[in-house]
């Protein structure tokens, strides 16, 4: 076998967001990229889970699981920083670059939980928490991430007018994966800020994939479907837990999402065999919407 079939990563720097608990879709992603051969940077936030049901973690631990998983003189690196400041999109880009190399894979994982609401509770501050995290950290860090791959031809985007694009090298594309929700499946009573933020990730995917192809960059958006990342357990759920039983009764293979199956479908996307993927929603949820 090929290293790109045993090792389909292998000397890729990969920069990941919300990597702060074990538990979570992030950590999973990470220690895929780490077994597959990437250069893993991740960025981490634990004071946001301090908040929450569930809690924070070891980060110390944490990190020592991904270390163990990556291959041999393979590249590691990881900050704290608070993804609803202005600056910490660049701050996080120009440290993962700092320690790894240019980056070639962006995995937008993070998000704000909890401080939600219904539409009778809205407030401009609950908005702007929600979209500050998710939504426009996410569309910086897209943009300082592409800022490190020369654009073919040197123009100027202006509303209507369609980039120019020269042929790219589609083994040598850049990977940005996104990460939306299941607003578009279904109601999400209580989560109208959390949703309002990550649909418009989902609705921006085409507009924005298509502006990166000029610079050789591919990006999709991932739906992850139900994933247990400690919110629906009994000790520490953050929902009526009558509700996660009448739905688990009606899943196709009898239970939730674990955070490795999405990060199945991301690592695949970060590979070569994903390269004419372009622009798309992908959910992955276990039949959860049927």
């Amino acid at each position: 076998m090929s290293h790109s079939t045993v090792l389909p990563l292998l000397g890729r720097n990969a920069l990941i967001t919300g990597v702060s608990r074990r538990r979570g879709i992030g950590f999973a992603v990470a220690r895929r990229f780490a077994g597959q051969g990437a250069n893993v940077f991740i960025q981490h936030y634990s004071p946001h889970d301090v908040g929450q049901p569930w809690g924070d973690d070891k980060l110390t631990e944490l990190t020592a699981e991904l270390r163990a998983a990556q291959v041999p003189d393979a590249r590691f690196g990881e900050l704290s920083a608070d993804l609803g400041q202005p600056t910490s999109s660049e701050t996080v880009v120009k440290a993962a670059g700092a320690a790894l190399g240019r980056l070639d894979i962006l995995v937008c994982n993070h998000a704000r939980s909890g401080s939600d609401g219904s539409i009778f509770e809205m407030t401009p501050e609950i908005l702007d928490g929600h979209w500050a995290v998710n939504a426009r950290s996410t569309l910086l860090l897209t943009r300082y991430f592409a800022e490190q791959f020369r654009p073919a031809v040197a123009q100027r985007t202006e509303p209507g007018v369609r980039q120019h694009r020269e042929p790219q090298d589609e083994l040598a594309t850049g990977r940005v994966i996104w990460m939306t929700s299941g607003q578009l499946d279904g109601p999400m009573p209580g989560e109208v800020s959390y949703a309002a933020s990550k649909a418009s990730l989902a609705g921006l995917t085409g507009t924005v994939a298509s502006e990166l192809l000029s610079r050789g960059i591919i990006l999709n958006t991932v739906n992850p479907g139900p994933v247990n990342t400690g919110y629906m357990d009994p000790d520490t759920a953050d929902r009526p837990l009558e509700g996660l039983q009448k739905a688990l009764k009606r899943l196709p293979f009898g239970r939730f999402g674990a955070p490795e199956d999405p990060a199945r479908l991301i690592s695949w996307l970060a590979s070569e065999d994903a390269r004419w993927i372009i622009g798309q929603v992908l959910t992955s949820d276990g039949g959860f919407r049927l």
